[in-house]
């Protein structure tokens, strides 16, 4: 079963979009980040990682000109958004803030 990506970021849990792509050296220190983020908030968060290559039609919607690009959504709408590779503690100040 596909899931369309306004499925996956209408959720009132937030929800972490990782837009990045497989060559993107600092999108690969992203995803120790964001595993360390769901151990740290469990069910209190959501991730998933969308590649710009495979998706770039959806990377043209959301205006991403850079990877990695993290977006927060709740109840579909962003909440935050940054490009650039951010702490783990920022992006846990901002769910958190969310909730």
């Amino acid at each position: 079963m596909k899931t369309s990506f306004s499925d996956l970021i209408s959720s009132k849990t937030p929800t972490v979009i990782d837009f990045f792509a497989t060559w993107c050296g600092p999108c690969k220190a992203v995803g120790p980040i964001l595993e360390d983020l769901k151990t740290d908030l469990g069910e209190g968060v959501r991730i998933y990682k969308i590649d710009v290559d495979q998706n770039p039609s959806l990377a043209s919607q959301y205006n991403v000109r850079s990877v990695p690009t993290l977006m927060i959504f709740k109840n579909g709408k962003l909440q935050w958004r940054e490009s650039g590779v951010r702490s783990k503690s920022e992006l846990k100040k901002v769910i958190q803030s969310m909730n």
